[in-house]
């Protein structure tokens, strides 16, 4: 127990607490290398033991939050006077996982635990063979699933504000809906003048160039090293969908993925999950194992993430360290300037996949995800709307439409995790991005002369120090106002796409 851990927590009941939380820390643990494994290199037919496995570990968890010592201990907590804020910190968050935990049955978390590892591997296959079976099947049940979960946890105003608060504490669906209102306006504006000029290319040749995968892999790993990613602590490996997990703070693991053309696509992704794994990465070691030893919310989280891939990655500066990469590796481009491939890193373009959108289209791609969950959970919609619905929306949005279901509906990995009301928090992250990007360079200078000086450190720093250290010791909408002197402001997100895109 080192000086840091005394210093934030002192009280004997919460000291009591932290000690009974080490079983449900390790359980979560447990699940969290289960998820690694089965989405990078679990064989196929391990599949139904691991939701057998993966659903019983679950429910042994909601027990320990509800056995009735626990409970008695996070009430008696609540009404003490003198706590430090991280001890503040826990009881904040612990109350939110007993409440949620007595609200749902222990039924539906086992339900919902199974269906979901085996909607993974139908995800998967349907996918792969761009067929609506044998995911819509499990859509079907886990909609079915959130919705009582919805019922179960209660709401004030709409059934998806029960779901998204999970991700987001204090988000609602009419925040959200006000955050689209206020920022889908000035990206349509830039979109249309972008499209009517040459700026930024609507297609490059790079795109279709054909790239070894372990020069990729090189690149990717260089790019790491540059920005600090301690490898130590933390892993790079491949899957389907990128994604990050955090199973300790000295064990965070991301992965990418390499289809062979377009390698644009596996850079910015690599630089996506970066930001995320930094995040947990910074946070105080004395926080490890306590119920605030994890980033506070994924609206936060993904602002780390979409600041890394799009504020930074996406610039000038950054464009000048991959295209030095790009031709060390590929003595082919080695004509291709600094300039030129930062016309290709900010491609605009309305297109079909999320992941790959760039900074004007991505988040009607959100929106049009927030739309269908809205309407699912609803029940204004049924399931088996989903896939037309999708396609349909998608024109109207973007005037493009998926020629199948893998550029469609399947192309998330979110829905066959019962991730619903998790992708509104992609796009209040994009717009807190910009925001952290802007408070930043008031207190740094300008961003792209850090890059240039390759001073990273001072980049992490800054971020550790304002956002990553508390890990969810404060309240999401708190550490704004305590970091970044306000709440989200979606007006330097609209200055920012103004400045770059617009002048």
């Amino acid at each position: 127990m080192d000086n840091s851990f005394k210093r934030y927590f002192s009280d004997p009941t919460v000291l009591e607490i932290l000690n009974k939380y080490k079983q449900i820390w390790s359980l979560g643990y447990a699940m969290s290398l289960i998820e690694w494994d089965m989405e990078t290199y679990m064989p196929p037919e391990g599949i139904a033991e691991r939701g057998t496995a993966n659903s019983q570990l679950a429910v042994l968890q909601h027990k320990l939050l509800l056995s009735p010592d626990f409970q008695e201990l996070v009430e008696k907590a609540k009404g003490k006077e003198g706590l430090s804020d991280q001890e503040k910190g826990v009881i904040r968050v612990l109350g939110r996982e007993v409440e949620r935990a007595r609200k749902l049955p222990e039924r539906l978390i086992a339900e919902l635990r199974e269906v979901t590892t085996k909607a993974h591997e139908a995800w998967v296959i349907s996918r792969e063979k761009k067929e609506a079976e044998p995911f819509l099947s499990y859509l079907d049940k886990i909609v079915a699933l959130e919705r009582e979960m919805a019922d179960k946890l209660g709401y004030e105003e709409h059934p998806y504000d029960a779901l998204m608060d999970y991700f987001e504490e204090g988000f609602t669906t009419k925040k959200a809906d006000e955050m689209f209102t206020a920022i889908l306006p000035t990206l349509k504006k830039s979109l249309e003048k972008v499209m009517n000029d040459e700026t930024f290319p609507r297609c490059h040749y790079l795109e279709t160039f054909r790239y070894e995968i372990s020069k990729a892999e090189r690149i990717n790993r260089k790019i790491l090293e540059t920005v600090g990613f301690p490898k130590s602590r933390a892993r790079l490996d491949v899957s389907a969908h990128p994604f990050t997990i955090n199973i300790g703070l000295k064990d965070v693991r991301i992965t990418t993925r390499y289809e062979g053309f377009d390698i644009r696509r596996t850079i910015l992704s690599t630089v996506h999950e970066f930001g995320h794994a930094l995040y947990e990465l910074q946070i105080d070691e004395a926080l490890s194992g306590t119920p605030i030893g994890t980033g506070v919310s994924m609206g936060v989280h993904e602002s780390q993430s979409r600041f890394w891939e799009n504020v930074l990655g996406r610039s000038r500066a950054f464009s000048a360290i991959i295209g030095e990469l790009l031709r060390g590796e590929f003595p082919e481009l080695k004509d291709y300037s600094d300039g030129e491939i930062y016309r290709y890193v900010n491609l605009v373009r309305p297109s079909l996949i999320r992941v790959d959108a760039d900074e004007l289209t991505y988040n009607f791609h959100i929106a049009l995800r927030f739309e269908i969950e809205k309407r699912l959970i609803a029940g204004e919609v049924k399931v088996s709307d989903v896939p037309e619905l999708w396609n349909n929306m998608m024109e109207s949005m973007l005037g493009v439409r998926p020629r199948n279901f893998a550029e469609g509906f399947l192309q998330d990995i979110h829905w066959s995790q019962g991730s619903i009301g998790y992708f509104p928090s992609y796009s209040l992250g994009t717009v807190l991005a910009a925001q952290i990007g802007a408070k930043m360079e008031s207190d740094m200078g300008k961003l792209g002369e850090i890059i240039e000086r390759r001073d990273f450190g001072a980049v992490r720093e800054w971020l550790r120090e304002k956002i990553h250290r508390f890990g969810s010791t404060y309240a999401p909408r708190e550490l704004l106002k305590n970091s970044l002197g306000e709440d989200v402001n979606p007006s330097y997100f609209a200055k920012y796409i103004e400045e770059k895109y617009s002048k």
